[in-house]
């Protein structure tokens, strides 16, 4: 059986928004690639909103924690790319992003600001490890 410690840290801030360590032991190593806001058909899903964006992706990471037997609970960490990122984005993404994390303790987390992603129509891609037996 999979588990998965969420440590505070004495001297580092507990933020509730991401874990500052994770460890895992599990049978086996999820690793998803960045997911972008598109549907089955590729389709952009929230053109031009960040928080529909967000959503659309988190679900996609869903689809994919669930392909390998994994669900939210087991990712222990991700990495978040936002286009054009300013300090004000973060809860926008946050709220969008904490959704799915709702009763559990988050997962380690990195957010990169970048100047574009690999198509123009997307403003964030996630991309996540996950732990699971």
């Amino acid at each position: 059986m999979s588990k998965i410690d969420h440590l505070r840290p004495s001297g580092l801030h507990h933020n509730p928004a991401y874990s500052h360590v994770v460890v895992a032991s599990g049978a086996r190593t999820v690793y998803i690639s960045g997911q972008v806001s598109t549907d089955e058909e590729g389709r952009v899903v929230g053109a031009g909103d960040l928080a529909a964006q967000t959503t659309q992706v988190m679900q996609n990471l869903g689809m994919a924690l669930k392909a390998a037997g994994a669900s939210y609970r087991d990712i222990v960490k991700i990495t978040t790319f936002v286009v054009g990122y300013k300090p004000e984005l973060r809860p926008i993404i946050g709220k969008a992003r904490s959704a799915f994390f709702e009763g559990m303790e988050p997962p380690a987390s990195t957010l990169v600001g970048v100047t574009s992603l690999a198509a123009p129509e997307w403003l964030i891609e996630i991309e996540a490890v996950a732990v699971a037996d």
